[in-house]
C-alpha cells in the first residue's frame, strides 16, 4: 500500500491553482469538485489524471457513472487529453460504470457488471488500483448515483462506502457532485463534510455572457486563498485566469 505524508503536495497541474492551494493537493486526500452543469467537473478530473501519468509519473483510475467510456475517450482526445495512449502503456484505467446504470452491455476490463452495486463498484475501483499502481483516482460523477438508490440514507450510504474505500486507499482522489439550482454545495448535502477538500465551479451570466470562476471552500490540513477566481476552458484544458480574483 502507498504511504503517505499528509504534508507532501501533490500537483493538479492545471495552470494557475497549484499556487492557489499552495503548492497542491494534499497527498492522500479526497477533494470535492462540486458545481452546476457546464462547469467543467469532467474536464477537471481528465486534466488531473492526465497531468498525473504524463508530467508526475502518477498513474490513475478514471471511474465513469454518466458517460460511456468511448464518448470519455472521445471528449477527453478533444482538448490533447490521450486516454486511449495512457491505457495502452498501463497509465491509466477507466472503470465503466456508466453502462450497467443504463442496463447495457460493457466491452470494457473493468466495468460494474449485471447490475449496478456499490459494493460491485467498490471492489472494481480497489481492483484497478491496485492492478495498476495508481496513485490517483476521478470519480464523476457522485449524482449519478441517485437513479439506481431508493432514498436519501441509501444514497448517503453509498457515499460514505466510497469515501471509506479512497481513504483505505491512500490516493489523492477527486470527486464530482452536481449542485442543483438553489442547493448547497453538493447534489445529496454529505460529500463536502466527507471529503478533505472542496473546490466549487460557478457558471454565472455577466453582462450578457457566461463567466466562469471557482472558490476554494475547503482545504484541511492547509490554508488556501478564499477568493472567487475566474477561469477558462481552452482547447487544453482548464486555465486559472493570471491575477484576477473577483
Amino acid at each position: 500500500m502507498l504511504k503517505t505524508n499528509k504534508k507532501e503536495r501533490v500537483k493538479i497541474g492545471i495552470p494557475g491553482l497549484d499556487s492557489i492551494v499552495h503548492g497542491g493537493f494534499l497527498r492522500g486526500s479526497n477533494i470535492l469538485i462540486s458545481g452546476g452543469t457546464g462547469t467543467g467537473k469532467t474536464i477537471f478530473c481528465m486534466q488531473f489524471l492526465y497531468n498525473g501519468a504524463t508530467k508526475y509519473d502518477e498513474n490513475g483510475v478514471f471511474v465513469t457513472l454518466e458517460e460511456r467510456p468511448k464518448e470519455l475517450r472521445t471528449e477527453a482526445a478533444k482538448l490533447g487529453f490521450e486516454f486511449e495512449a495512457l491505457e495502452e502503456e498501463n497509465k491509466l484505467i477507466i472503470i465503466d460504470a456508466a453502462s450497467s446504470r443504463a442496463s447495457l452491455p460493457s466491452m470494457e476490463k473493468y466495468a460494474v457488471r449485471r447490475g449496478f452495486d456499490i459494493n460491485t463498484l467498490a471492489q472494481e475501483i480497489y481492483r484497478a488500483t491496485k492492478d495498476l499502481g495508481a496513485h490517483r483516482i476521478a470519480i464523476d460523477s457522485l449524482s449519478g448515483l441517485g437513479i439506481k438508490f431508493e432514498g436519501l440514507l441509501e444514497i448517503r450510504t453509498a457515499i460514505f462506502k466510497l469515501s471509506a474505500l479512497l481513504n483505505e486507499l491512500e490516493c489523492t482522489s477527486v470527486m464530482t457532485s452536481e449542485i442543483p439550482v438553489s442547493s448547497s454545495w453538493s447534489r445529496f448535502g454529505v460529500e463536502e463534510f466527507i471529503a478533505q477538500g472542496v473546490v466549487i465551479l460557478f457558471l454565472d451570466e455577466e453582462k450578457g455572457e457566461l463567466r466562469r470562476s471557482f472558490v476554494v471552500r475547503k482545504m484541511r490540513g492547509t490554508s488556501h486563498s478564499l477568493k472567487r477566481f475566474p477561469f477558462e476552458i481552452t482547447d487544453h484544458g482548464i486555465v486559472v485566469m493570471p491575477g484576477g480574483e473577483l
